[in-house]
């Protein structure tokens, strides 16, 4: 789920909103949308062979154009169909794969820009109102996995691209639903799993049963982070009491407040793209990710009610994640070149 979504200020009205963007069909008596095809630049929102808007760095940020480490990033993007037209997002439908850019590229996907190459599938996704649905037909459960089929076919064309290269997997919402299905899948217990720098599967119900072990310093590697951020006292909490909660302020997995001082800046392209140091601070406590006041004008979306900074998780810790990245991808790249030495 992404920003651009209609803002709302309680769960009631929430539920309201979401009822009148349920499809009228069932997911049975609907025909899907084309499928897309990998090989063609089209069907990616992002990729290193074209100028997209993944690309964009922060006000008065260098580029760092030409130092990028080797590594890929595969990054699925949240929920940005709106639509209550059909249960997934023909990949052609101009309004959501312009939300998808001007949101989720800019605020999100960008953060892996200076380190690493970023390849994000456009796919067929889950209507938002799939995460609601309650029926018998299981239509929301469908639409989620034709979806997830598009995101498995991304990565087979991702690893085709990039045979060799570490990579980095990263989403976000629905984007990690998708991912912790793709990591316990295709991912653990294989080859490819030497080939992780880490996994970012942020805004989502995550726990350990995936496989992958949780990121629980810095500079780990081939292990994963994620977290939901929201006030204490928020009616609506994207987490689940057992989930994985990591402080992007400090990297660890326990309970010890991290400060404002702690955050190298948040940052909202919507908002003009400026870094703000300080603008929240944040603990991880019973699986969520608690931020205690925001020290900005900008950050005022809601669209899952007061205290739900959902749509937050990035920009936030905009450069904390960016720090982040790097460091992970040094310590990959200084693992291997020594038992590279070794052998």
């Amino acid at each position: 789920m992404a920003a651009g979504v209609v803002f709302v200020n309680s769960p009631l009205m929430m539920a309201t909103v979401f009822y009148f963007m349920q499809p009228s069909k069932s997911f049975a008596d609907t025909v899907p949308p084309a499928a897309p095809n990998y090989t063609n630049p089209n069907h990616w929102a992002s990729l290193p062979s074209k100028e997209d808007a993944a690309d964009i760095v922060p006000v008065g940020y260098s580029s760092q154009a030409g130092e990028k480490e080797n590594i890929a990033v595969f990054f699925v993007h949240p929920t940005t169909y709106l639509e209550s037209a059909g249960w997934n997002q023909p990949l052609d439908h101009a309004v959501t794969n312009k939300r998808t850019d001007d949101t989720v590229m800019r605020n999100q996907a960008s953060v892996f820009n200076g380190c690493c190459d970023v390849y994000a599938p456009r796919y067929r996704q889950a209507t938002i109102f799939s995460f609601m649905d309650e029926s018998g037909a299981k239509n929301g459960e469908q639409a989620l996995a034709l979806a997830y089929d598009d995101v498995a076919a991304a990565f087979q064309e991702f690893l085709r691209l990039n045979p060799d290269r570490p990579i980095v997997l990263a989403g976000h919402s629905q984007g990690s639903h998708h991912l912790d299905r793709l990591i316990e899948e295709e991912l653990v217990g294989t080859a490819l799993a030497n080939r992780l720098v880490a996994a970012y599967p942020i805004g989502y119900s995550v726990d350990t049963s995936n496989g992958l072990p949780v990121c629980e310093s810095v500079a780990q590697v081939g292990c994963q982070v994620t977290w939901n951020a929201s006030a204490a006292d928020a009616p609506v909490q994207l987490a689940e009491p057992g989930d994985l909660c990591v402080n992007p302020l400090t990297w660890s997995t326990n309970e010890q407040p991290a400060s404002y001082d702690a955050n190298l800046g948040g940052v909202d392209f919507m908002a003009g793209g400026a870094i703000e140091p300080g603008v929240v601070d944040a603990q991880c406590k019973d699986s969520q990710l608690i931020v205690s006041d925001i020290r900005s004008a900008n950050y005022s979306g809601r669209p899952f009610g007061e205290g739900n900074y959902h749509i937050y998780d990035y920009s936030f810790f905009y450069m904390n994640i960016r720090a982040n990245v790097q460091a992970r991808v040094d310590a990959f790249l200084a693992a291997r070149a020594s038992t590279t030495a070794m052998n």
